[in-house]
């Protein structure tokens, strides 16, 4: 056989025994962990190496190569903002609940992360360190299911832009330091009487004021647990409450 017929089928079996490596983490998606790795302090020790996703990093889970949830509840993290977070732009759950050290406010960016379905910034009575007002652009994430903002330090109002997040099984603001009277709907503004599929509304522990407004509750909600002591609020419970057939603790 000619020489170079047998030059090329070397070169064709040595190809094919080659064995591509490539990283699995969207290159994005790994600067991003990269920035948080290199300013968060007390992370999990296992943050190590270029591929978080093959690595198996803890507190992260991929599909096809994208971050999609982020947990590093009660880890004793310490960061003075949420970095880069809104970057990861199919990320469905974030949980960093439970850690005192996080020093942050939720930046406008949040709005990018429209793919989250669960969002805890704190669960329980460990008191959580997140401040300042409660963005307006929260209310681009409609795809959120569970809401907690929780024993935090959140101050102004509700924003009326909650209302957007029609998928809201579970809102809990309580604890906080929020003010202002419930919002609703209007001719211009969404209002918490547009989550008709939330079981959960927690308000209590903050400084709201003016009455519970009598539109908040419709007959097609399916509200369970209306939870709103402790605050300002002046007047009586509407008898439109009467209308929510699910309701069982107010």
């Amino acid at each position: 056989m000619d020489t170079k017929i047998w030059l090329w089928v070397i070169i064709i079996c040595i190809c094919s025994q080659i064995i591509v490596i490539v990283a699995e983490t969207d290159p994005n998606d790994l600067g991003v962990l990269n920035a948080i790795k290199s300013s968060w302090k007390n992370l999990p020790p296992d943050w190590k190496g270029s591929d978080p996703c093959g690595s198996n990093w803890e507190g992260i889970n991929c599909t096809d190569s994208r971050v999609t949830s982020l947990v590093l509840a009660g880890m004793g993290v310490k960061t003075n903002g949420i970095g880069d977070i809104p970057l990861l732009s199919v990320l469905r759950y974030l949980d960093l609940s439970n850690n005192k050290e996080i020093k942050a406010i939720l930046p406008t960016s949040i709005q990018n992360l429209k793919n989250l379905t669960t969002f805890y910034a704190c669960r329980i009575l460990v008191g959580c360190s997140f401040s300042g007002p409660i963005p307006d652009s929260i209310g681009y994430l409609d795809q959120l299911v569970f809401l907690a903002l929780n024993n935090n330090s959140f101050v102004g109002p509700i924003p009326p832009s909650i209302g957007n997040l029609t998928n809201l099984s579970w809102l809990d603001l309580s604890d906080n330091q929020l003010l202002g009277p419930i919002p609703v709907s209007n001719a211009t503004s969404p209002g918490l009487d547009n989550l008709v599929k939330a079981k959960h509304f927690h308000l209590a522990n903050n400084n709201l004021s003016g009455p519970i407004p009598s539109q908040l509750f419709s007959p097609n909600m399916t509200l369970m647990h209306f939870i709103v002591n402790d605050n300002q609020l002046s007047g009586t419970i509407p008898s439109t409450i009467a209308t929510v057939q699910t309701l069982e603790v107010v």
